[in-house]
């Protein structure tokens, strides 16, 4: 699935590119996404200008001089700008027309994605609203992480990765956040000190950053925006590495069954 860096790195491209630009038209070749795509969402977008592309956790918000709308890549999804004449693709269910002749596709193999008219403010929207703070905002920090986690006997790996607690630290990066602060991912959330959750707090924001700057973590599915691969999969240091030395100590990394997803960890650096 894409996550948060590979969504921020799709928005990156996009809003430069799209900004200012009109929607002539929108095309829904196939609305049956995880949620519906409604049916009156072409007349409402069609003429109106783009005003930019924000993220909230995985969630891209598509902001017009009218409604904003809701976008969501879902497991193996992509939004691409292409160029007049691009040939179509299987499951290429909604197509942006902008008024300088390039399209805006959305590609949905496993539609588990979505495309949906938004209120205002957008944050009240069911979708959002529950949500935590940003990994690479201000409003996160380890004191938060400790304050929320005392009293928490679910494993620190599942902690932050619930979404109320902070959003868009998925599998991949959580397991290599967890790695650099030496923490496992098995322990208890409740269990793991102050020190440690500034620690890891730090390490979330660094691992994130640095996915971004590499574009994402090309596992199998995930394009940019321009259709390249994201390169940060070569600076996987334990995620898909089981079997493997441990690039610190050379003890071989496990793998375990954490909050039903597999967690790889160092047993000899994490604790």
């Amino acid at each position: 699935m894409p996550e948060l860096p590979e969504v921020e790195t799709t928005r990156r491209g996009l809003e430069p590119c799209i900004a200012g630009r009109r929607i002539r038209a929108l095309e829904v070749r196939d609305p049956r996404l995880r949620w519906p795509v409604p049916a009156g969402l072409p007349a409402l977008v069609g003429g109106r200008r783009i005003r930019g592309l924000t993220r909230r956790a995985k969630y891209l918000l598509l902001e017009t001089d009218g409604p904003a709308l809701l976008l969501h890549l879902g497991m193996s999804g992509s939004l691409r700008r292409c160029a007049p004449g691009t040939p179509l693709r299987p499951h290429d269910h909604l197509i942006f027309h902008l008024d300088d002749g390039f399209e805006v596709r959305l590609h949905d193999p496993r539609r588990f994605g979505c495309c949906l008219p938004v209120p205002e403010p957008p944050a009240v929207h069911p979708l959002l609203a529950l949500l935590g703070p940003e990994p690479l905002g201000d409003d996160f920090h380890g004191a938060g992480l400790f304050g929320l986690s005392r009293g928490r006997r679910a494993p620190v790996k599942a902690f932050i990765m619930d979404q109320q607690v902070v959003v868009g630290v998925g599998n991949i990066y959580a397991s290599e956040a967890l790695f650099l602060a030496g923490i496992r991912p098995g322990r208890a959330a409740g269990r793991v000190n102050r020190r440690e959750y500034s620690d890891l707090a730090s390490r979330i924001r660094s691992v994130l950053t640095e996915a971004i700057t590499q574009g994402g973590t090309t596992l199998r599915d995930f394009v940019r925006e321009d259709g390249t691969h994201g390169y940060f999969r070569q600076q996987l240091r334990v995620y898909g590495r089981a079997g493997q030395p441990c690039l610190d100590c050379a003890t071989p990394i496990r793998n375990r069954r954490v909050g039903n997803r597999a967690s790889a960890y160092c047993p000899r650096c994490q604790r």
